[in-house]
């Protein structure tokens, strides 16, 4: 169908506070500095649990300039217990793991309020000369595993269709195999930071969150304020990948020093405080077994997923659920085991669950392509289901299939020599391989306003948030196509709870939900506009629009996005390195809003993928019982040398049962399938099978 000449929806648009960011004039939440702001810097706990009896603050009130020091023994207490015990702060003397928080520091500077918190001095209860015992290793034998009732998501922790075990024991074909995702951590850009001022009853907060209408909730019942008191601002976010999507204990603590002090408060974490108080991706443990016929059609899934969580609440990274979704077999198993230890709480990170879940399947496939030597592409294509496996609902859309015929055509696949460790280049080992990608496409209860200006121009509300997505832009052209406007009669307000409520940015069901609202309220203004007689009033036509009814129908159908994923890699066989040459993806999540932004997502998704492949872990030292890698100088992330060529394509699904846009959400799919894509390449090019990430030369070199 030929779009019509406003079609400014599908556009390549440029962002629209592009400027403002590389002018410096976007405020991030740190960087707000109301008349007379002090600074806080919080003490985190030096042991890994026990209990506190004394906290001397006599040196740290000394500091010049410090205005108090909060502890648990005097700071001021919640008029309601958290949801979420991870921000029940300074209200109690116990430890349950190492780095929480158990001092607040305020002071007239930043360098004051540190050198206060270093002052501190705390005295926790111990046996005799040691310190209390704790437990901070993941092993599937522990004794204190459980399965849970459900996984992050709501999902059932454990699902069976036929009987896995006979079908797998009786199948002709047979892969049994083993794997460990490591603990990971999010590191955005921005650290987590908020400013906070309380005065006339009135708390204002500016909070680097992915979701402010959720951190006002909280923070108004934390603090005993009615919600309309309560104003929670986060205009421009640097970044989250899940570790924003709830409030966290800055917040709260700027929040509580705040109030107490009568002045405005900032606080924004060290990087090195993250890992501890912003939640990780929980390690998991993962046994996949998969029974086939001889020419590779699946009789038996069986995904077993072992994580940990912490002491004082339960997450349960729901990695096995992708197994559930993706390929077609009359017997299935998936399940979830958990395991409470002295650690910080898991939380989300980017496709929580389909991340390390599909690194483990899509890497057993590629086994189970070479046990039946079978093209990994057409294995996957031969095990495509008509329909969801587990529910059996018809698929709103699915085009895996023509994802991986043109990945494979556009990648070269068709070149590829399938024997293992065939591809020299001089000391180089050359390989290549493939994985699928899935995520569901989930949509959120939205409200939005319109409206219409005598001037011709046009004014949208929704307290979206922005975290680096193009959320903004997007958004705008939802407007101005529903309109029927150039995208420049429209202006965009988001990142206040001033604004008509939306859900936060998370589950890459943003512009989904927030869009849908945003549509609604612009096609009945543009009713009410055609309506009206006379000239608008000065103050504009507002429609307004909540969308709470529709999007909370259960649907009849399974709406998932879906890609293919390829990667070429080199082993230097005198190093151990593993070097990325290459990765291609192409991907079917709905219409495509904006070309430009939704490339940026699903780059930047393979690019963090490839950091989960090669080089990011957060190993857990057991005798400290901390994160051993705390900063971004022990934790690696991808650098612009690590990334090689990265393209990503996509097919342009028309799917009328998701939202008025036909979209779905591509934040997390970019990362789901590129670890295994690497991993499977690293295979090829050495004829070893890794089961541990990430590949680094320690664990590759002795192998080859």
């Amino acid at each position: 169908m030929a779009a019509r000449p406003n079609a400014v929806l599908g556009a390549p648009a440029e962002r629209i506070e592009g400027r403002d960011k590389v002018t410096g004039s976007a405020r991030y939440a740190a960087e707000h500095t109301p008349p007379g702001c002090a600074y806080a810097w919080p003490v985190p706990a030096g042991v890994t649990c026990g209990r506190i009896t004394s906290v001397d603050t006599a040196a740290a009130l000394a500091v010049p300039g410090v205005h108090t020091v909060l502890t648990p023994f005097d700071a001021p207490r919640f008029a309601v217990p958290p949801d979420d015990p991870e921000l029940d702060v300074l209200q109690y003397d116990t430890v349950p793991h190492r780095g929480w928080y158990i001092a607040l520091a305020v002071a007239d500077t930043l360098e004051n309020a540190r050198a206060a918190a270093a002052a501190v001095r705390v005295t926790c209860a111990d046996h005799g000369d040691e310190p209390e015992p704790h437990d901070v290793v993941l092993a599937e034998d522990h004794p204190d595993t459980y399965t849970p009732e459900e996984a992050n998501g709501g999902y059932p922790a454990h699902r069976e269709r036929g009987d896995a075990d006979a079908a797998f024991a009786a199948a002709p074909v047979r892969v049994d195999t083993a794997y460990r995702v490591p603990p990971l951590h999010n590191h955005p850009m921005e650290p987590h930071a908020a400013t906070a001022h309380f005065a006339g009853g009135r708390l204002t907060v500016y909070d680097s969150s992915q979701g402010s209408t959720y951190v006002r909730a909280v923070l108004a019942a934390l603090f005993g304020l009615p919600e309309d008191r309560v104003t929670v601002v986060s205009e421009h976010v640097g970044g989250g990948f899940g570790c924003k999507g709830t409030p966290r204990p800055h917040v709260v603590l700027a929040a509580m020093a705040a109030i107490h002090t009568g002045r405005p408060v900032k606080l924004a974490l060290p990087r090195r405080h993250l890992p501890a108080v912003t939640g990780h991706r929980a390690p998991t443990l993962h046994r996949l077994r998969l029974g086939a016929e001889h020419d590779g059609t699946l009789i038996s899934v069986s995904h077993e997923v072992t994580t940990h969580t912490s002491r004082i609440t339960e997450f349960v990274e729901q990695a096995a659920v992708p197994a559930r979704v993706m390929y077609a077999s009359p017997h299935s198993l998936t399940t979830h085991r958990v395991v409470p230890l002295d650690v910080p709480s898991p939380s989300w990170m980017r496709a929580p669950g389909e991340t390390p879940g599909m690194y483990v399947l899509e890497s057993a496939m590629d086994e189970l392509a070479d046990a039946v030597g079978m093209d990994p592409v057409e294995l996957r294509v031969r095990n495509e289901p008509a329909a969801e496996p587990d529910s059996g609902r018809p698929f709103s859309s699915r085009h895996l299939v023509d994802c991986l015929r043109e990945g494979a055509r556009r990648f070269g696949w068709h070149h590829r020599d399938p024997r293992p460790g065939a591809h020299r280049d001089g000391p180089l080992l050359v390989g290549t391989g493939v994985a699928a990608a899935t995520y569901p496409a989930y949509v959120s209860p939205s409200t939005a306003t319109a409206t219409a200006y005598p001037d011709g121009t046009y004014t949208v509300r929704v307290n979206a948030t922005d975290i680096g997505t193009g959320a903004r832009t997007v958004l705008a052209q939802i407007a101005a196509q529903a309109l029927e406007v150039p995208l420049d009669a429209v202006r965009i307000e988001i990142g206040s709870t001033r604004l008509p409520r939306a859900p936060l940015a998370g589950g890459s069901s943003g512009t989904a939900s927030w869009g849908w609202a945003v549509h609604q309220a612009c096609t009945d203004l543009t009713t009410a506009v055609a309506k009206h007689e006379g000239p608008l009033p000065d103050d504009g036509l507002t429609a307004a629009a909540d969308t709470t009814d529709e999007a909370r129908r259960t649907p009849p159908y399974a709406r998932h996005a879906f890609g293919a994923q390829f990667a070429e890699v080199q082993v230097d066989t005198v190093t151990g390195e593993v070097r990325v040459r290459r990765m291609l993806g192409v991907f079917a999540a709905g219409h495509i809003l904006n070309p430009r932004t939704a490339r940026s997502q699903l780059t930047g998704g393979m690019i963090m993928g490839l950091g989960m492949a090669l080089t990011e872990d957060g190993p857990m030292d057991a005798a400290h019982g901390d994160f051993a890698a705390s900063d971004l100088a022990s934790y690696h992330v991808p650098v612009h040398a690590d990334v090689p060529a990265v393209e990503a394509h996509w097919i342009d699904e028309h799917d009328s049962l998701l939202n008025p846009m036909g979209s779905k959400g591509i934040g997390e799919l970019g990362i789901v399938g590129a670890a295994a894509a690497v991993g499977n390449a690293v295979h090829h090019a050495t004829g070893v099978r890794f089961r541990e990430l990430p590949l680094t030369p320690d664990r590759v070199l002795p192998a080859l």
